[in-house]
């Protein structure tokens, strides 16, 4: 997490208007058929090892990471999004010109194939400072290992929109893989239908996961307030610039599709004793609470893509 058109028709439903779109029920999530909740955790504890040095955009250590996302999106059968899964950009900050790179797949929609849902995460972290590496295991090698877990359960469950999974790069130097990418996007913008982002979602004291967007989005508000929630985590919206706490709007990722009017869903938790310090490690995410939270973003992806659009 950073230191804190659309067609007609998507529009009109968007915008909370039945008389164009029409729903139908999601299936209910078939734990056993959902996702390795193995892999998740071997996932996120090898990102988050000394091994990649902090994931800086630009570092040794960013371009492994960078390598091992288009490693497994290869074994998943995720196909690139363009001519292949890498996404150049440079920009320049402070004084300092990065060279970064956002990775980008994408799975075919089996009914809706040209109109576009992007589930999205960032891979970079701060790196080594002072001789320590701030290994970002919550921020945001959780978000990370999400995305595999989705490109997993779609092998079973493929989705009736076309899903792009976004590993952006450069979100701790302000947001720099998302802003570029809504500026150059693969495909029309305009087919994208919303942004789900997942930002620090591997831990909680407080046992709390939030969604943030609904405020924007009455259509999306309903679905979230519809939807059964887990018994172990409480889901809860806010942070949305008001309701008297600290704004998430632009904290993440999702903040550059907001600033392009995109619909979209931010997933994470309170900032811990650990956010952006080199304790932010493996051995202190809270398994039981983290593969809950990838179970409940599916299931309020499968509420979304349920959504038939009628043009």
């Amino acid at each position: 997490m950073n230191s804190k058109i659309i067609s007609l028709g998507i529009l009109i439903f968007l915008s909370g208007m039945p008389c164009i779109g029409q729903t139908t029920y999601a299936k209910p999530l078939n734990k056993e058929r959902a996702f390795s909740e193995d892999s998740l955790l071997q996932h996120i504890k090898t990102l988050s090892s000394d091994a990649f040095e902090g994931r800086r955009t630009g570092t040794k250590g960013g371009i492994k990471a960078k390598q091992y996302i288009i490693n497994q999106f290869e074994k998943l059968n995720v196909k690139p999004l363009g001519i292949s899964f890498k996404q150049n950009f440079s920009f320049t900050t402070r004084g300092k010109t990065y060279n970064a790179v956002n990775v980008l797949g994408l799975i075919k929609g089996t009914q809706f194939p040209d109109t576009y849902i992007v589930i999205s995460a960032h891979y970079d972290h701060e790196g080594i400072l002072k001789g320590e590496i701030y290994n970002g295991a919550d921020d945001d090698a959780s978000g990370v290992s999400a995305l595999f877990s989705f490109a997993e359960y779609f092998k079973n469950n493929p989705p009736k929109h076309s899903v792009i999974l976004a590993a952006f790069d450069s979100e701790e130097l302000g947001l720099k893989g998302s802003q570029y990418y809504v500026k150059h996007s693969i495909i029309p913008f305009k087919s994208i239908m919303m942004n789900i982002n997942m930002d620090m979602i591997s831990r909680s004291d407080e046992n709390e996961l939030f969604v943030v967007g609904t405020r924007f989005n009455e259509t999306l508000k309903r679905l979230i307030l519809n939807l059964n929630t887990s018994k172990k985590i409480n889901l809860l919206t806010g942070h949305d610039g008001d309701d008297g706490k600290e704004s998430w709007i632009y904290s993440s990722d999702h903040g550059s599709f907001h600033k392009r009017g995109t619909p979209f869903l931010y997933f994470g938790v309170a900032d811990h004793k650990d956010y952006h310090t080199p304790t932010d490690d493996y051995e202190n995410i809270q398994p039981e609470f983290y593969k809950e939270a990838v179970r409940i973003i599916i299931s309020v992806f499968n509420k979304v893509d349920a959504v038939q659009l009628i043009e």
